[in-house]
């Protein structure tokens, strides 16, 4: 098969399009023929050598996450058949041609989704879904901050959270983002190139989905109401919070949550799978003739809306140089998809 190879740790100039041996099925498992696959800020990472794929996965070909058709079966398959439409995570090895996943990790893909759209999905979705309601306990009615709100996890959280029935705030560098993602429901947008988010709000959030890190640390500690929760996906500004007080995580009660999806074991990843398409997957490309969704004390028990994969580019998989200096670039709104 053709894959995406990293040749060594460096710029883009590493990634090369090679010959690779394609995986086989084993008990349980679906090959998966890749049609589309989307770029994600590890895959920039683990090309510069800082992020190891997890074991067990290849460490030489990256990609986290796929959409494509059931190629072959292994023993024991019963879910799947050949040709049938899939998507899902993988701790490495989705940008090839092939990608073997078991079957309870993977999600049907609807219909009237394109490869390109199905592609866009498992990433941001998935975690967004688990950061804002498995490991934040979003209720309808509170406030939420995205931060990093044009990514694509970004984009998936506003619309989760919207249809749960919060308040949702975001913060982003530019305005002409901010602007765009008013279509998807946030209702409040926080330009960071004009002054921190913290000198911003004008109330406290009860939740925050940060991808920021260290620097952010203690203005998210000092936004937070009490008994706020800080769930923590990523560090893109840097691991350490230098000088930061922590006497509010004790007064106002507050619950710091780190959390990563491409170490957790395959029995969470299966609930993970399996609870999104029961709950999720269904609003995709959907239209319900209700006013307002039904809201719930707990988790929200969604009837209206639809939500809607963004996709800022689309880059051939020779292309995958320019995908990458592209997604660093952090000129759009949305996921970048590499297609064969």
């Amino acid at each position: 098969m053709r894959a995406i190879v990293l040749t060594g740790a460096g710029g883009p100039e590493v990634l090369a399009l090679l010959e690779a041996p394609a995986p086989d099925p084993g008990p349980g498992e679906v090959r998966v023929r890749v049609k589309a696959a989307g770029l994600n800020r590890a895959d920039i990472l683990q090309r510069l050598g800082r992020y190891p794929a997890p074991p067990g996965w290849p460490a030489e070909i990256p990609g986290l996450e796929y959409a494509g058709e059931v190629e072959r079966t292994g023993a024991g398959v019963s879910r799947w058949k050949a040709g049938d439409r899939v998507m899902g995570l993988v701790g490495g090895g989705a940008h090839a041609e092939y990608v073997v996943v078991h079957q309870d990790e993977a999600i049907p893909v609807p219909p009237e989704l394109s490869w390109t759209d199905a592609a866009a999905i498992p990433e941001a979705f998935l975690t967004g879904y688990d950061a804002l309601f498995t490991r934040g306990r979003l209720k309808a009615g509170e406030r939420v901050l995205v931060h990093a709100a044009a990514s694509g996890v970004g984009t998936a959280a506003i619309q989760l959270a919207r249809e749960a029935g919060a308040t949702v705030l975001g913060t982003s560098r530019t305005a002409a983002k901010l602007s765009a993602l008013r279509g998807l429901g946030l209702d409040i947008g926080l330009n960071t190139s004009e002054r921190p988010f913290r000198d911003q709000l004008t109330a406290p959030v009860d939740l925050i989905v940060d991808v920021l890190g260290g620097p952010a640390f203690g203005d998210n500690l000092a936004v937070l109401a009490p008994r706020g929760r800080l769930v923590i996906l990523g560090l893109l500004q840097g691991p350490v919070a230098a000088g930061v007080d922590l006497t509010p995580i004790l007064r106002q009660r507050l619950e710091v949550i780190g959390t990563v999806m491409r170490t957790r074991g395959p029995e969470e990843r299966r609930a993970l799978a399996a609870e999104f398409e029961a709950r999720v997957l269904p609003l995709f490309g959907l239209h319900v003739a209700t006013e307002e969704p039904l809201r719930s004390a707990g988790r929200p028990d969604w009837r209206a809306g639809k939500f809607r994969p963004v996709v800022h580019a689309v880059f051939p998989m020779a292309d995958i140089a320019a995908a990458h200096r592209e997604m660093e670039a952090n000129r759009g709104v949305g996921k970048i998809v590499l297609t064969w």
